[in-house]
């Protein structure tokens, strides 16, 4: 059976920006420092290791990933993964709900 080939769009940031410009009717230079500074604060906030929650969006926060033992594909050799942290974004009930929404019967 063949694999169902779908098109996947993905808005970049300068799409976001205009968006953005667009729907708060500021320029785009003042959009884009808005979008650049929520970005910061976030990313600010994480790597002090605090957890970022959007009411109704969703909360951003870090989890720590533990050393383990993987395979190089190429060789098949043993390797030590260290240990890491990695971002986290966890989606809120508002935002479920709007990209799942329920079908009245």
């Amino acid at each position: 059976m063949r694999a169902l080939i779908t098109k996947e769009v993905v808005m970049k940031k300068g799409e976001l920006i205009a968006e953005f410009a667009k729907r708060t009717e500021l320029s785009a230079a003042a959009a884009n420092g808005a979008v650049n500074t929520l970005i910061a604060i976030i990313t600010e906030r994480l790597k002090k290791g605090d957890t970022v929650g959007i009411t109704g969006f969703g909360t951003f926060s870090v989890a720590k990933r533990a050393a383990r033992k993987g395979r190089n594909p190429a060789t098949g050799e043993a390797i030590k993964i260290a240990a890491s942290k990695t971002p986290k974004f966890s989606a809120g009930a508002t935002l479920k709900s709007a990209v799942n929404p329920t079908k009245k019967k």
